[in-house]
């Protein structure tokens, strides 16, 4: 039984046990700074609906005795009102002579309170005060049990759910994963075994990048959510005009809303203060956003931005002519691994877990984000609000901004780079990857070889996997950093590694690496941290130079 339904049963009973004319019994809520009426007997309804919550430090009788653990014995209607006289009309209502007023104890806590009211005034002896606390203490453990069973009752529902989503997670994660790897794997064996023409082997060329993208990004989302729940994701903040993050955002998924007639209409507040933020971070939240907005809009539908300041806020409105959001899910849209749809025959794809990044990601930047829907088939809102930066003087001045390296036709050009990797396909493509941009690349297949190849030529830069046979990356940077500086100690040196999460990353800077990137490796970027690193390098021998 709930504790509504026990106290239910303890009115009628204690009314036919002690000849009370009316009877309420209030609980206690989980915070004990209030009494709820959940039952009662023989009071004005409307009066009733008037005290539904009452607290507990209120001037009544019940609120004092469930407050002090002490019962009031028999009052007349005069006395009560001479003693709570805020009540006196209230009291006026009944023609009762006499009012007893109990706390309902387990163990030293009051749970709530029972309230009786009696036609005749009560001359209570010992043995009636007694027989009377003994009925209260069976009401009370009745309710504590009943608050048990519905805590237990919860925490079981809630574990069935969370084992079903999870379940669902699971197998829509398995679904997600292997998709793209059918598209890449059939073209690859294709290409292989018969002859494309070359139109062919563009699309060929460019569904199997999509989709290695596409994976990637799963990826991306499993490790961001692995780094939230751990209270390990990091920001890089500086002051941001978000103009510039929604227009990059708008442009990565312009293609996509293209490709379904979608209009994006923009309307853009010119003048607008700075934030404070991750730029690359924010980003990712109005990709995630938009990104869901396309995907849900049907063909020739229209997706609008609307960017301004509100008060000391930046405010984003995202809205869409899309699928909606039915009210029963609504209050969930940002949980992690929940979607409106797990089954076999959903329409759209997903693991469900960009807008939980978005929730968490705008929440570290200070802000709110909310989902709005008047429900299916009547499309969504969400609203992005973000604190603006007020005190100009706390600024972070902008890092440069490197990008322009990899525009240079040979940006590598005149740098010898040790690769280290035991897996042959990496072997073959790093080389040949670096070498379009001008470097001069030794492959080796192991960290013994790498120590070798260290000790017979000086090279510029190390790039090492970390998970290899016998030696890992890790002791093999260790035993490189151990080393004299005319013997290679303080070689730049990157860990290209499939091992990405937060913990890989500590790892691998506490061994000596200055970076650490996650495969699958984009070329641009990898170059970019090549040449910011031999950048660095050059800058030090300045430095030492004018020191000298």
């Amino acid at each position: 039984m709930t504790p509504a339904q026990v106290s239910e049963v303890i009115v009628e009973q204690s009314m036919a046990a002690l000849g009370a004319n009316s009877a309420l019994v209030a609980l206690v809520n989980e915070s004990k700074t209030e009494l709820e009426i959940v039952r009662a007997v023989g009071y004005n309804q409307e009066l009733v609906n008037t005290w539904r919550y009452f607290a507990i430090d209120s001037p009544s009788p019940l609120a004092e005795a469930v407050r002090t653990g002490q019962p009031i014995w028999a009052e007349s209607t005069k006395n009560r009102i001479a003693r709570y006289p805020n009540l006196a009309e209230t009291y006026s209502k009944y023609d009762f002579e006499g009012w007893i007023s109990i706390p309902l104890m387990v163990e030293g806590w009051a749970v709530g309170g029972i309230s009786l009211g009696f036609a005749q005034s009560q001359q209570l002896s010992a043995e009636d005060q007694a027989f009377i606390l003994a009925v209260a203490q069976q009401c009370a453990q009745a309710i504590a049990r009943a608050h048990l069973y519905e805590a237990e009752r919860t925490a079981r529902s809630a574990a069935e759910s969370a084992n079903r989503i999870k379940d669902e997670f699971l197998a829509v994660l398995s679904h997600e994963l292997r998709t793209p790897l059918n598209p890449i794997l059939g073209w690859t064996k294709l290409m292989r075994t018969r002859k494309l023409d070359q139109a062919t082997s563009d699309r060929a060329l460019e569904t199997i990048e999509r989709n290695a993208k596409l994976q990637t990004q799963l990826i991306e989302d499993l490790l961001d959510v692995s780094r939230i729940l751990q209270g390990k994701l990091n920001l890089n903040f500086c002051p941001i005009n978000l103009i510039s993050v929604i227009e990059a955002a708008i442009e990565t998924v312009r293609l996509s809303a293209q490709a379904k007639s979608i209009e994006i209409q923009t309307i853009i507040e010119c003048s607008l203060s700075p934030v404070l933020g991750d730029a690359n971070r924010l980003q990712q939240v109005f990709w995630n956003i938009l990104s869901n907005a396309i995907k849900f809009t049907p063909t020739g539908g229209q997706v609008k931005i609307k960017l301004q300041q509100v008060s000391s806020q930046v405010q984003i409105c995202v809205t869409d002519t899309g699928k909606g959001i039915a009210p029963e899910f609504l209050p969930y849209v940002f949980d992690y691994f929940r979607q409106a749809d797990g089954a076999t025959t959903r329409k759209f794809g997903g693991l469900g877990l960009g807008l939980a990044i978005v929730r968490h990601l705008v929440e570290l930047h200070g802000g709110t984000v909310q989902a709005q829907s008047l429900g299916e088939e009547q499309g969504a809102t969400f609203t992005v609000r973000i604190p603006c930066l007020q005190d100009e003087s706390k600024k972070i001045k902008d890092a440069k901004d490197n990008s322009s390296l990899v525009g240079q036709s040979l940006p590598l050009s005149g740098l010898d780079i040790l690769v280290v990797d035991d897996d042959a396909d990496m072997r073959e493509f790093l080389p040949f990857m670096l070498e379009q941009y001008g470097a001069t690349v030794t492959a080796v297949a192991s960290a013994i070889e790498a120590l070798t190849a260290l000790s017979q030529s000086q090279p510029n830069l190390l790039i090492s996997d970390i998970g290899m046979p016998e030696m890992d990356g890790y002791m093999l940077m260790r035993q490189v950093r151990s080393l004299q500086p005319e013997q290679g100690g303080t070689i730049p040196a990157i860990a290209l590694t499939a091992y990405a999460a937060e913990i890989d990353y500590q790892q691998a800077i506490a061994a000596g690496f200055q970076q650490h990137i996650s495969k699958p490796v984009d070329p641009e970027e990898l170059v970019k941290a090549i040449a910011l690193l031999d950048l660095l390098k050059q800058n030090k021998g300045v430095s030492r130079q004018n020191s000298a």
